[in-house]
């Protein structure tokens, strides 16, 4: 778990990057309708959660900085015996003064006319412009004239993660790999793709994460060459592969795991040529990974590897460099070999800097690599025995202070070791 010392630290590193005469507001998320009177399951705002590390809706924090002064303010819901009969217990103002390291606590039922008088003769005002403001928006624009995004500079802190925050991703990760190895062991036989993912969830939440990060892919045979499949509804067929990308979250933290597997206990020989192809370019690419590398070399270099062996098994036609240039390869690996990782399984951190130049990797950073290859079964430009088959392998990679850390490397991966779970 976090601390209260970690999240008022990052509410002073926050503050200090804004300019004085300044309101800043970061809202929780709101409750979402899924029909009639029922929500969906809440999940938190990242970055009010990254700020705050409170759970609630109807809340906001408010930082107001000046030239001698920096004041945090937390408004939270008061208690209600008639809400938590209904929906179970909320804080309260009375605990969360005990709770929370702000320098004051206001009711949300307060926070329009609050709001007002703390907006006035303010010169700057900063918020999520991704977030409605709820209730005050017209008071706000009046007293206001100059409102500026503050997604950024949470943005840009959350690029590194701290001690406590990688713990928290390690144990998603390890939650992750049980469900993974349960479901290399699933018998699949006669069964469905949702079975499968029937058991991946069970060992989710069995193991003490109550939500996933993302909604799982289970892809059998061609379902796994479109990117998104979610329907996770067909059947497990004899002969294929099945694409499994799954991860849980734990304490708001995210894991991003992808595993492709057989149906049967063994993989065909095709399989394996194309399987081992994309784990050798994996692996490679994985090597790579330390302080002031960018993410677009692991790209290129990525790409340069999954053409050649696609050349090499009469999958492309060519030369490499020249397929490249023509984005050829782009047919059958069309996205990145990975993305920022964290409160959220797609982090909302930058990728460039305020120059618009690259965001080298630093140590601290987290991020997922990749590579993949899809062979649609109407394409007939390729050998008939790869044809219908999606293969990804994806871990979670922790940047160090002079290379890297595989944090899901205990996930089996190689031909040998998910053959050994079937």
């Amino acid at each position: 778990m976090i601390k209260e010392k970690e999240y008022k630290t990052r509410r002073d590193v926050l503050a200090k990057k804004l300019p004085s005469n300044s309101l800043t507001i970061i809202f929780s998320a709101k409750n979402k309708t899924r029909s009639n009177d029922t929500n969906y399951p809440y999940r938190q705002n990242s970055n009010f959660y990254y700020l705050t590390g409170f759970k609630e809706d109807n809340s906001a924090l408010v930082i107001i900085k000046s030239k001698k002064k920096i004041r945090t303010i937390l408004f939270v819901q008061h208690k209600d015996e008639v809400y938590e009969l209904w929906n179970g217990k909320r804080l309260g103002e009375k605990e969360a003064k005990k709770r929370f390291l702000v320098d004051d606590l206001i009711v949300s039922k307060d926070f329009k006319k609050s709001i007002k008088e703390l907006s006035k003769k303010k010169k700057y005002l900063y918020y999520d412009f991704k977030q409605k403001i709820p209730k005050a928006k017209n008071v706000l624009k009046k007293n206001i004239k100059i409102h500026k995004d503050i997604s950024p500079f949470i943005g840009n802190m959350r690029l590194v993660k701290s001690k406590s925050e990688i713990k928290l991703i390690k144990k998603a990760i390890n939650i992750t790999k049980i469900a993974h190895h349960e479901a290399m062991k699933f018998d699949k036989r006669d069964k469905n793709e949702h079975e499968l993912l029937a058991s991946i969830e069970y060992n989710f939440k069995k193991h003490g994460a109550y939500s996933d990060a993302y909604t799982s892919i289970v892809a059998c045979g061609d379902s796994a060459n479109t990117l998104h499949y979610i329907s996770n509804n067909k059947a497990l067929v004899s002969g294929e592969l099945i694409l499994i990308d799954a991860g849980c979250e734990y304490e708001y933290y995210a894991s991003d795991i992808t595993r492709t597997i057989p149906v049967d206990a063994k993989f065909s020989d095709a399989q394996k040529k194309l399987y081992n192809m994309v784990l050798e370019t994996q692996l490679k690419i994985i090597k790579m990974i330390k302080p002031n590398v960018l993410r677009t070399d692991l790209q290129k270099k990525a790409e340069k590897l999954l053409t050649k062996g696609m050349i090499k098994l009469g999958i492309l036609d060519g030369r490499c460099k020249k397929l490249i240039k023509k984005q050829k390869h782009k047919k059958y690996y069309p996205h990145g070999i990975g993305h920022w990782m964290g409160l959220d399984v797609h982090d909302e951190a930058p990728y460039l800097d305020a120059n618009n130049k690259e965001i080298a990797l630093k140590k601290g950073m987290v991020l997922t690599i990749e590579p993949g290859i899809y062979i649609s079964k109407d394409d007939k430009s390729v050998p008939k025995r790869f044809r219908g088959i999606g293969i990804r392998i994806e871990d979670d990679i922790l940047v160090t202070k002079k290379a890297h850390k595989n944090l899901s490397s205990q996930i089996a991966k190689t031909i040998q070791d998910i053959e050994s779970y079937s």
